[in-house]
């Protein structure tokens, strides 16, 4: 029989039998792999474990362990449900896609009856059935008239569609399981017996295709994991952030609201606003420490400034207009041609260099009413924007001092952060060598700094490359949020320059940099971090004083006036409850401190204090207690 030569990730290579299996090779490895095993990969591709090698091949064994093995688990898993949900329901189901997704898989349905939340368990029981019976999975190849044939005599539009879309030279699969089959490339689990723990999560409507011109199909969503330990764990994740969902939390402790009268447009209430000053002053103290200037460029203006700085060829959809004395207007979706215009108000000498600009600019980005998601995706938002000039020779010292307050900003919050490399894109401007000269810079900073990073290809802004930050909040969640990004191309497009010492004109280059990001997202992302619980300098409401009787209401008044002076912020609950429902709607609303005045504190001088998640700290001189919570507040706690 004939021989091939199979090569293993650590470069070994040994001989076996031409048709030898994937499946049979793990086994020669250890009994342990083979049990383990769930599918291979061949020459990088992912292929099933029963795949027989008829050639010389570099070979991998796919356990559960790795990204591929789940991935092959959670794709099993849909058809797991495909199979239950046609048992139930009958041969008139039809299946569009099952893929993947983040966490679990869902499969687009058209089915001749509702869904419901409800019915999930039903169908749950049914693939617990279909795990037991552990049915062999199987990939059969077919032409494509037979595939053809197959889904007429079915008159299953949906993959009558998938076949006809399909490249000439494509090689046509059916997976088999019982009873069941359905149109799909694979990878498999050797059979339904290795999906141990899932869970249906939702129903949903979504177009066929992702195209709101097609029918409307029944997407069920559900999570796999090869653990039942690690499925519990994500559903309890998934709870979690039920409760600090942000959209929540922030109508529950009063931090802003939407309207149908400016859909997408957040309101901030007093509460709110407490918390996005407080971030902005923040902000605004270290840019001052590091030499920025605060500037203010208009909300509105003309489409030839948009035209100019190429923003109106990549933007222009997500826009909004006005016509203005016969001259179309626009909202501006970002701050920089506003500062390249204030830069180019007056002459420069490369002695001014760095100029620092920063703004917290509010910026207007039509995006679909579908895409919305309560702060973290809006249509207006504010952006804690600076645009630094510097000359060429400037450039890497100046990404280090960017790096450096971003990193200042994260630490206050506790946030651990990761940094990608974000490249040329294909709709970009300029030349070759700039965009060369750019990337080079922004990882020679990098490197440098001995920062690790991953490069994301072709994510770059169409005028320059960019290190993004990924913040990762208390759920382990990660939001991209600061950027840099290095521009060679707006000076050339607003003929910016500077005198150098040679008494010439040189062109500036242009460092755009945020740190919150949009700071209604930061806001959200804040809101879920901390569960509305804001740390002291932060949060809306610092102390709340509660009397016990109506004859401590004039001694509650001048403590209140007391901590007012001190800088804190602080309210006054007078009304006639008991003081147990006071201090529970203060816990409900994530105070900080509260203060219990009654006769022996008036008699005292002194306030009963109680802080948040921690109870009952005993009584304090008003002085004391301003001692204590000012130290908090500017230690940033």
């Amino acid at each position: 029989m004939a021989q091939i030569n199979v090569t293993f990730p650590d470069g070994a290579v040994r001989q076996y039998d031409a048709g030898t299996t994937i499946e049979e090779i793990a086994g020669s490895i250890s009994a342990s792999l083979k049990k383990k095993a769930v599918a291979g990969k061949k020459d990088g591709k992912v292929v099933d474990l029963y795949t027989p090698l008829e050639e010389d091949a570099a070979i991998e064994i796919v356990t559960l362990d790795s990204a591929d093995g789940v991935e092959v688990y959670r794709h099993s898993t849909a058809h797991l449900l495909a199979q239950a949900v046609k048992r139930i329901y009958g041969n008139e189901v039809k299946f569009g896609i099952g893929p993947v997704i983040e966490d679990g898989f869902y499969y687009d349905m058209d089915i001749p009856v509702s869904i419901s939340s409800e019915d999930l368990s039903k169908i749950e029981a049914e693939m617990e059935k279909i795990v037991k019976e552990d049915l062999p999975i199987r990939r059969k190849v077919v032409s494509r008239a037979e595939a053809t044939e197959i889904f007429q005599g079915m008159n299953d539009h949906l993959k009558l569609e998938l076949i006809r879309d399909l490249p000439e030279d494509s090689t046509i699969t059916l997976y088999e399981q019982g009873e069941f089959f359905d149109l799909c490339r694979g990878p498999h689990l050797p059979s339904t017996g290795f999906i141990k723990a899932f869970k249906l999560m939702s129903v949903a409507g979504a177009y066929w295709r992702g195209k709101s011109e097609n029918q409307v199909l029944q997407r069920v969503y559900g999570t796999a994991w090869p653990k039942k330990a690690e499925m519990d764990e994500y559903l309890h994740f998934i709870e979690e952030a039920k409760k600090r969902d942000h959209r929540k939390l922030g109508k529950e402790l009063e931090l802003f609201m939407f309207s149908e009268e400016a859909p997408g447009m957040p309101f901030y209430l007093p509460n709110g606003f407490t918390v996005r000053n407080e971030l902005e002053q923040f902000s605004r103290r270290l840019q001052q420490l590091a030499e920025y200037t605060e500037v203010r460029s208009p909300f509105l203006m003309n489409e030839r400034l948009w035209k100019e700085s190429g923003h109106w060829d990549h933007y222009k959809e997500n826009m909004y207009f006005s016509e203005v004395d016969n001259a179309t207007y626009a909202l501006k979706p970002m701050n920089c041609p506003g500062h390249m215009l204030i830069y180019k108000n007056a002459m420069h000498s490369y002695r001014d260099l760095p100029i620092r600009y920063s703004e917290f600019g509010q910026v207007h980005r039509h995006e679909y009413s579908g895409a919305l998601n309560g702060m973290l995706r809006v249509r207006t938002f504010c952006q804690d924007d600076a645009h630094v000039f510097v000359r060429p020779d400037q450039i890497e010292d100046e990404i280090k001092n960017m790096i450096q307050l971003i990193d200042k900003i994260y630490k206050v919050f506790g946030f651990e952060y990761s940094v990608a490399l974000s490249t040329r894109p294909e709709d970009s401007m300029g030349s070759d060598e700039l965009w060369e000269t750019a990337e080079s810079s922004l990882k020679k900073v990098l490197e440098h700094l001995e920062m690790p990073y991953e490069i994301k290809e072709g994510d770059g802004a169409f005028y320059g490359p960019k290190i993004d930050f990924q913040i990762t909040d208390a759920l382990k969640r990660r939001h991209q949020c600061g950027t840099i990004q290095l521009d060679f191309q707006m000076p050339e497009k607003f003929d910016l320059t500077y005198v150098g010492q040679d008494n010439e004109k040189h062109r500036p280059v242009v460092l755009h940099r945020a740190m919150y990001g949009s700071m209604e997202r930061f806001i959200g992302i804040l809101i879920e971090h901390y569960a509305g619980a804001f740390p002291t300098w932060l949060t809306p409401i610092q102390a709340r004083l509660m009397n016990i009787s109506e004859v401590h209401v004039p001694y509650a008044q001048e403590v209140k006036a007391k901590l007012s002076a001190a800088g804190i912020r602080v309210e006054l609950d007078v009304r006639n409850e008991k003081i147990g429902y006071k201090i529970r709607e203060a816990q409900v609303q994530k105070i900080p401190y509260m203060l219990v005045i009654g006769e022996k504190e008036m008699a005292d001088g002194t306030l009963s204090v109680r802080r948040r998640g921690v109870g009952d700290e005993g009584a304090m001189t008003v002085d004391e207690f301003v001692e204590k919570i000012r130290a908090e507040i500017n230690e940033m706690k």
